[in-house]
């Protein structure tokens, strides 16, 4: 059969790829078993994740339409039809997001919380809140006139305010503006009724422009470009460069507006003319508020805990919750999975060497730390006890720039030796490193990972974490951080394998190979994103000899299934549920190292652009456990969905007499019991925990 596999029919498109995966997100809040808060949890995700996409992905795609490109992808989808689909596909679902919210809404209220205007209030209420705005309101927002000797301000990315049509005594019409800064709270709390600031700020503009009357008011929401242009080759110094790029990321080009639904025509006017924005680019809500990532405010409101679901407590298994961790870690490699398993011993492993005398040396990759990092403090402390600290900061993680920077500096002026980045390249590896002095001899400890040196979103992200003594592994360590400190990044590591030089050839490889079993052969790839055509093309490939393909893709796949011929054997699940499925893995059943885990996704950006590491693991017992956790995630009849045809997925649903399967509880549950039972007294652990327990 001959195929082209350039024919762009074969592939989906990565931005409306995208869109359905936000609209997974979204439907999570439609389960009816959920709390109401984890319902609005929902649609906050579904929020900070449409703005990323538009201060990124829809920025990007401007940007080139207005360069004249008319080709991106395999798709070959031209930037100015991607724009018109992903305008006509968010706008209808506008009526989906405001009905879940409304929804979300009713049941907040049966527990006796509601989100009310401060039209809505009682005149006690109504009291309370003048005072609130004259002593914490007032005295921080910003009202601005418009006219010939005001010019419209500057907006920040994502500025929140209110727009005005006034009318002054002599009859003239004047615009203006007010700004809500982000310190003020989103919402205001009065009688467990949250009250959105901007219907308490419109009550009062007579206060803020006397001498107006008010025609029309209407609340809006600037989004810009906010993706950093850097020039590095041109730059002497990158840190200087990378904070200039940052005090630019406010100054992009405006690419989305929000109104509320009921906006009047002559302040549309007036704002889309002075953000120099059009129609198409402005969405309006009737019901929802704009900037849905800030109802983060009330899900986190402590005193409404018991409306959310209770965060799961990570357990540490044995060995790690009775061993000292440097010794566990000798006698055996030690697998965990988070945030089933605690990220403790991760920080563990960084704060031990720290205090160890033994310690020479730590080598570390950072990528996102979080903002209150106890690793990056073990690391300063680990230097003034004069031991080698040598950390790889990546300072162009996506909007964890400012963050990154800050622990950089830290790092530095506490005398770690710190390298800021490869020209050209980001530094997107996880590892860490230990040298200790042992017996007479050096020692090397190493954890190697698919998430980030953040115990925040370990709790948050599910992903796999492996530490070792494994020599191999130890040299090529060693070797990769030489490689990051020096200027030989074309060499290659021996049994590691790093991109951009190794792990795209080695996948590669690898499906070719168990293609070659036929109908024998099996692949199960699990990434957040399938986008690269190499790998598209291998995998069509494969499912032709009759090789059965499960790839568990979170968000983005570019591959399309039931293509006669060419994609039979070819299933493309997504799990999303109460945790952010993370980990990178790769395994083939007849390959003599089965499972590998990787920081790299299964995008050009990771395969071709940035430093990554896979690992393969070698210890059959590991290996095994890896099959368990892949083979229970294809067999979730809960929170699975399937790639029916182009981008239409289709939910899993459990069938009339069949276990319901939730994967991610069936995790927790295996950690509960086998964290505080003896295996075999388990009494009422679930059939599928039981069986990871016996395997493993």
């Amino acid at each position: 059969m001959n195929i082209n596999f350039n024919n762009p029919q074969l592939y989906l498109n990565r931005e409306l790829s995208w869109l359905r995966f936000n609209t997974r997100v979204l439907d999570q809040s439609s389960y009816s078993e959920l709390l109401p808060l984890d319902k609005l949890k929902f649609i906050a995700i579904y929020g900070t994740n449409l703005d990323e996409f538009y201060m990124i992905r829809v920025a990007g795609l401007k940007s080139l339409y207005k360069a004249g490109v008319n080709e991106t992808g395999p798709d070959k989808l031209a930037p100015i039809v991607q724009l018109r689909e992903i305008r006509a596909y968010l706008k209808n679902e506008l009526e989906t997001l405001e009905k879940r919210y409304i929804n979300a809404l009713k049941d907040l209220e049966k527990e006796g919380v509601s989100i009310k205007s401060f039209s809505k209030l009682s005149q006690e209420q109504q009291n309370i809140l003048e005072e609130y705005f004259f002593e914490h309101i007032y005295p921080i927002i910003i009202p601005i006139a418009v006219d010939a000797t005001h010019p419209f301000p500057h907006l920040n990315n994502l500025s929140f305010g209110i727009a005005l049509e006034l009318k002054a005594k002599n009859g003239d019409v004047k615009h203006g503006l007010v700004r809500i800064p982000r310190v003020l709270d989103r919402f205001i709390k009065v009688d467990n009724i949250y009250v959105p600031i901007e219907s308490i700020v419109k009550s009062y503009v007579a206060e803020l422009f006397p001498g107006f009357s008010v025609i029309a008011s209407a609340p809006f929401r600037v989004t810009r470009n906010a993706d950093l242009d850097i020039e590095e080759e041109e730059a002497d110094d990158f840190l200087e460069i990378l904070e200039e790029g940052l005090r630019s990321r406010n100054k992009g080009a405006v690419v989305r507006l929000e109104l509320n639904g009921d906006a009047d025509e002559a302040i549309v006017e007036f704002l889309s003319k002075n953000l120099e924005l059009q129609d198409k680019d402005i969405y309006y809500y009737k019901f929802t508020p704009l900037n849905l990532g800030s109802l983060w405010q009330i899900v986190g409101d402590k005193e409404l805990a018991h409306l959310v679901t209770s965060p799961f407590m990570p357990r540490t298994l044995p060995p790690l919750d009775r061993e000292d961790i440097y010794e566990a870690i000798e006698d055996r490699d030690i697998l965990l999975y988070h945030p089933y398993e605690s990220f403790e011993p991760v920080v563990k492993f960084i704060k031990e060497a720290a205090k160890d005398s033994n310690t020479l040396a730590i080598r570390m990759v950072l990528y996102r730390v979080g903002s209150n990092s106890p690793i990056v403090s073990a690391l300063i402390s680990a230097v003034q006890k004069g031991i080698q600290v040598t950390v790889m900061v990546e300072l162009k993680a996506r909007f964890d720039e400012e963050n990154n920077l800050r622990w950089a500096k830290k790092l530095e002026s506490a005398g770690a030796h710190v390298v800021y980045g490869i020209p050209g390249l980001k530094v997107h590896a996880k590892i860490a490193q230990v040298i200790k002095h042992q017996n007479g001899e050096l020692k090397s400890f190493l954890h190697l990972a698919t998430g980030n040196y953040n115990p925040t979103t370990a709790k948050i992200y599910t992903d796999l974490s492996l530490f070792t003594t494994n020599s191999k592994f130890n040299s090529d360590a060693t070797k990769f951080f030489h490689l990051l400190t020096a200027y030989a990044l074309d060499k290659k590591l021996n049994t590691l394998y790093m991109s951009p030089t190794q792990i795209k050839p080695k996948l590669l490889k690898s499906i070719e190979k168990e293609a070659e079993f036929g109908q024998d052969g099996h692949i199960i790839l699990k990434a957040n994103a399938l986008v690269d055509q190499a790998i598209i093309k291998a995998l069509y490939k494969a499912s032709m000899q009759g090789c059965k393909v499960d790839l568990i893709i979170r968000g983005i796949c570019c591959l399309k299934t039931n293509i006669k011929g060419i994609s039979d054997n070819i299933t493309v699940h997504s799990i999303v549920g109460k945790y952010l499925e993370h980990p990178r893995i790769y395994w083939f059943k007849n390959s003599k190292t089965k499972a590998y885990i990787s920081s790299a996704d299964l995008m050009p950006r990771n395969l071709d652009r940035r430093i990554e590491l896979m690992v393969p693991i070698e210890s059959e017992d590991l290996a095994s456990r890896i099959e368990n956790i892949l083979k229970l995630q294809l067999a979730d009849n809960t929170h699975r969905y399937i790639l029916a045809q182009e981008y239409n997925y289709q939910k899993i649903k459990a069938k009339d007499n069949e276990e319901s399967i939730n994967s991610q509880e069936v995790l927790e549950d295996y950690v509960v019991k086998s964290s505080r039972i003896n295996r075999k007294k388990s009494k009422y652990i679930s059939k599928l925990a039981k069986k990871m327990l016996k395997d493993s």
